[in-house]
């Protein structure tokens, strides 16, 4: 399984797109950064004489945290939609497959290898925020729930897109795909506030990436939000592991 990881790690690296993809992050975080940082000082003087007005941390990193979560919503179909639709696009997967190791082995090390990569995209943005602790207090058990929120849903996110990479040898059609589905995820309870009754409301709140997500990123560690991720990412890897086993087996 590490072998596996270590060795797609090694091939996202090689490719031109994972380098685009974390400039461009960069980037984009960078002028988001500059820019709340921008709003920040320009409510400065209108908050310092309100006692328990939120600061730094409220109003510069936890919205740069939000703006990190959609950037990878958008970036992260384009990361995994290789991962196992590019094998088969080769022909190298019934290869893969004949190796001495399980399935389970091979989307772990597929999904490990991935998560990695997602992961030093997160050190990166968080680099960033960080940084102003050189000037100021900063509230780090905020910090630390932002991230754990993100990494949770990159996590799921990667969970996703490898399982729909799994059904198509087309990359392009696994991407497009995976965005769809994540995005459905990440609205899906928009229209629960015109739901009439109760248990539909739950059902879509439950069922919304961003309802889980949102209350890590005002410093609310809920079991239950932590549950739905690790409920999601078993899930998909499980449908990816069921996939496979029955490629292999037919």
């Amino acid at each position: 399984m590490l072998t596996i990881a270590r060795n797609e790690l090694y091939r996202l690296f090689l490719s031109p797109l994972a380098w685009l993809i974390l400039a461009l992050g960069q980037v984009i975080l960078a002028y988001l950064f500059l820019t709340h940082i921008d709003r920040f000082m320009q409510l400065q003087a209108s908050i310092s004489a309100i006692p328990g007005a939120p600061g730094v941390t409220e109003l510069i990193i936890a919205p740069l945290f939000s703006n990190v979560a959609t950037i990878l919503l958008l970036l992260s179909p384009a990361i995994t939609m290789r991962l196992i639709a590019e094998e088969r696009r080769n022909d190298s997967l019934p290869l893969l497959m004949s190796a001495p190791v399980s399935v389970m082995d091979i989307v772990l090390g597929k999904y490990l290898g991935t998560l990695i990569f997602m992961i030093i995209f997160l050190i990166m943005a968080s680099l960033m925020p960080l940084s102003l602790s050189l000037g100021g207090d900063l509230d780090y058990w905020l910090i630390a729930s932002c991230l754990l929120g993100l990494l949770l849903l990159v996590a799921s996110f990667c969970a996703i897109g490898l399982f729909f990479s799994s059904l198509t040898k087309q990359p392009t059609i696994a991407a497009i795909s995976t965005f769809s589905i994540l995005f459905l995820l990440w609205i899906i309870d928009w229209s629960a506030g015109t739901t009439t009754t109760g248990t539909s409301f739950n059902m879509l709140g439950w069922l919304s990436l961003l309802s889980h997500f949102e209350p890590l990123l005002q410093g609310n560690v809920n079991t239950s939000d932590i549950t739905y991720y690790l409920i999601l990412i078993v899930a998909f890897l499980s449908f990816t592991v069921r996939r496979l086993n029955s490629q292999r087996l037919n």
